[in-house]
């Protein structure tokens, strides 16, 4: 017979000698469902971790509830998903769970990307105060936008030049259940977005998010916009913190091809704009569109980068 699990404290070291993941791992043992709400520092560790190890969040979480794992396959299953975490990664992690010091490397190498030159200007510092957003040029190259998109045609088995191809993806809506890949890791790499996301932290001691790729195909009969519409990706039952999202296109994309549509300028509003809904409105069913809704375009290789209180979506091509 099996021990029972019990929730493990933050600081118990996983056996890969990482702090937090054994509490991740054994909330989902003792929960046995996600019905249980987790802690708001869980919540925020839980992220933090699996961004460091390059795993999604949906995507550890399917696997802990489905699988019900011991400790170590789970740590086995990390590691086959997005490789095995190097010794300064894991130390730099441990450090922001601990509040320890950085490592001579991790502290040299955020030095080097705050001694970085400006990616983003002072006029473009000023549209982001104004507008909650800003486009960031050149984020990435366009062979490394190539690479990514090959690897998401490949992934929904579509061609680029074969415009049927683009309705055999399986899955519904527009976002496509990719995460790791060396094409995207790359990306993720990016001085450029690195820095620009650090203009607007105020920190280079940032982590990349592991997430999915989108996939927009035009409107057809059989094939309607899936949604969502506008929304916030944002829990209005805690504070209303300072967060950001990022898009990178990686083809030219026109406001009409509506990869992202913005209410610019709302996050100076919706502090004030929550209030005067109506007794339990829920705040991403109200016509949101009436607020000022902006589709925005940019070119392959740029990313738009904006405050998480700004209303946003795709839209119907």
């Amino acid at each position: 017979m099996e021990s029972p699990v019990t929730i493990a404290s933050t600081h118990e070291l996983s056996p890969m000698g990482i702090y937090h993941l054994k509490r991740l791992w054994s909330s989902t043992h003792v929960k046995g469902n996600r019905q249980t709400q987790p802690l708001a520092q869980d919540t925020h560790l839980d992220r933090l971790v699996l961004d460091a190890l390059g795993i999604g969040l949906n995507q550890a979480y399917q696997f802990l509830y489905a699988q019900k794992p011991s400790l170590d396959e789970f740590e086995d299953w990390v590691i086959a998903t997005s490789g095995k975490p190097s010794k300064t990664r894991i130390e730099r992690l441990n450090a922001d769970i601990t509040g320890s010091d950085y490592s001579r490397v991790t502290s040299d190498w955020l030095k080097t990307i705050d001694d970085a030159p400006p990616v983003l200007s002072q006029q473009d510092l000023a549209f982001w105060q104004r507008n909650g957003y800003v486009i960031v040029r050149n984020a990435v190259d366009l062979n490394a936008c190539q690479k990514a998109a090959t690897v998401i045609y490949e992934a929904i088995g579509a061609k680029p030049d074969d415009l049927n191809s683009w309705y055999q993806k399986k899955a519904s809506g527009i976002m496509v259940e990719l995460i790791q890949s060396e094409a995207l890791e790359a990306n993720r790499r990016s001085l450029r977005i690195h820095k620009a996301f650090s203009q607007l932290w105020e920190t280079p001691a940032l982590w990349v998010t592991a997430d999915r790729c989108g996939f927009h195909a035009p409107q057809r009969d059989s094939h309607p916009f899936p949604g969502p519409d506008l929304h916030w990706d944002v829990d209005f039952g805690t504070p209303l913190n300072f967060a950001t999202q990022g898009i990178l296109y990686l083809t030219d994309t026109p406001p009409e091809q509506g990869a992202l549509t913005l209410v610019p300028g709302f996050h100076h509003q919706l502090s004030r704009w929550l209030p005067s809904l109506p007794t339990n409105a829920d705040p991403n069913q109200q016509d949101l569109h009436a607020l000022g809704s902006v589709p925005i375009g940019a070119n392959a290789g740029d990313m738009i980068i904006w405050h998480h209180h700004l209303p946003h979506a795709a839209a119907p091509i």
